[in-house]
């Protein structure tokens, strides 16, 4: 335990889906005191940010979470094995803006709420975009639109 961090005296999986784990830790800090985190494992995830120069491409859809229809950035998980997060990246911006950059560049690098997961996203602009055919993938993608 280095110091005023607490030491994981154990954990144990709680529930696994087809990408997420969620682990019960039990920790002590350095004053003897123990409490329990609940983390959810994620396989981390990568944001693109379409930009033509003057507007930035941004994906309405129906998130269940949320409750409604959201808008955001183009984004997903990494969950293709050996696949680089900027080639997931460029997947993702065809998949679900249809638009395929010439130009991705990593812009940063966080966690995205390390309160409760270790899930790390890897963001990127992505320039001289190219109109092609979108690849939705499930439901939520199908019914997007793109604004």
């Amino acid at each position: 335990m280095s110091d005023g961090e607490p030491a994981v005296l154990g954990f144990r999986r709680v529930a696994a889906t087809r990408f997420l784990t969620l682990e019960r830790h039990v920790l002590v800090d350095p004053s003897g005191r123990w409490s329990v985190r609940e983390v959810v494992r994620h396989p981390g995830s990568v944001v693109v940010i379409p930009w033509d120069g003057e507007k930035v491409a941004l994906i309405e859809q129906y998130r269940h979470p949320a409750g409604r229809r959201i808008r955001e950035l183009p984004a997903g998980k990494l969950d293709v094995a050996g696949e680089p997060p900027e080639e997931t990246a460029r997947r993702e911006c065809i998949e679900e803006a249809g638009l395929d950059p010439d130009i991705l560049r990593r812009v940063h690098g966080c966690f995205t709420s390390p309160g409760f997961t270790d899930e790390f996203s890897h963001i990127y602009l992505a320039e001289g975009l190219r109109p092609v055919d979108r690849k939705p993938q499930g439901l939520e993608e199908e019914q997007s639109t793109l604004v």
